[in-house]
Parts: C-alpha cells; structure tokens; sequence
C-alpha cells in the first residue's frame, strides 16, 4: 500500500486507482483499469498502529472460528496493549487461551496479504452485521481482508500481509458476568 493512500485513509478519505479484475478459465486476476476517484467514506476517529489494528482482526476470527462468539462487542486497541470483550458463556481455560494465542500467530506468520475491497452497502445482504455501522455510514464500505482466514467492514489502517505484524501474546484474561476480556501486545 502505498504512503499517499495511508495518508488518504488515515483522513478518512478513499480515493484510490478503480481497479476492474478479469478471470476466465481460472487464470489469476488481473488488474486492467485507470485511476478514478472512488468514493469518500465517513471520517475514522482512531489513528491505530496498523500491526495491532490487523491483529485484532485476526483475533476476533479466530475467537470467532474457535468458539462461534461473534467478533467482540467491545474492543480498544493500542500500540502498547489491546483489550477486547467477546460473549461467552464460560471463562477460556488456560489451554484455550494458548490455543487462540498459537492460532493467530500461525497466522501471522504465514504472512497472509491484507486487501482492502470496495462494496455497495445494499449489495453485502446477510454477509456482515451492518447494525454496527453508523446510522450516517456512506453507501459505499470498505472491506479488509486478511487472506482467506478474515473479513470485516473497516475503515481503519493495516499492514499490508500478516508478517508485518510481529508476535502476538496474550498478556492477560479476565472473564465477568458472560464476558471474557482478552488483553494482548504485540513484541517485534
């Protein structure tokens, strides 16, 4: 991803080459189009640290993937240390909050690519929960995808494959009243 379209989401703002693929015959896609002026997206209030905004993804797939939770409720992420709150009916054993741990870092390291694609709200249907959007969201949203492992409405920064994440370690866990907390770091 080049720095001017960082500086552009940074802002809020999406205006980025169009891009038309061609598949036939199960070739690889191809790029084969202009620049044009894509549409403005509602402005983002955070400015993340990429790394541990991509992780979150990650880890709410996996929470997801592992235990049929959801994506969490809750979250707020950070460059020193990230905390999400997701629904569960019982606190992670200690095995399971290894194996979240293990997961996301195979992910990781497995340096997956980070796209971002362009849709027309009325067009996702059931795919994602538009009741978490904001009641003024532009028509057009955006979409990050880490690989084939993850997918979710986002308008916020990313690395641009998985590997430039780092390591992930759970630091701490804390469960109250159905809802267990995972606090999380990233180390380089």
């Amino acid at each position: 991803m080049s720095s001017d379209y960082m500086k552009k989401i940074q802002s809020g703002l999406s205006v980025h080459k169009k891009i038309s693929y061609i598949c036939k015959d199960n070739e690889p896609l191809k790029r084969n189009h202009t620049d044009m002026e894509e549409p403005l997206f509602n402005a983002h209030n955070k400015d993340e640290y990429p790394p541990a905004h991509s992780a979150e993804h990650i880890l709410n797939g996996t929470m997801d993937k592992m235990f049929h939770c959801g994506r969490a409720f809750s979250a707020h992420v950070e460059r020193k240390k990230s905390k999400l709150d997701y629904h569960l009916p019982a606190p992670l054993t200690e095995e399971q909050i290894k194996a979240v741990e293990d997961k996301v870092n195979e992910i990781i390291v497995s340096d997956l690519p980070v796209q971002m694609e362009i849709a027309d709200k009325s067009s996702l249907g059931e795919r994602f929960d538009l009741s978490r959007l904001p009641d003024d969201a532009s028509e057009k949203v955006r979409i990050v995808h880490i690989g084939d492992y993850d997918e979710c409405l986002c308008v916020g920064q990313h690395v641009e494959h998985t590997a430039q994440i780092g390591h992930f370690r759970i630091s701490s866990t804390h469960y109250q009243d159905g809802v267990q907390r995972i606090v999380f770091r990233l180390d380089e």
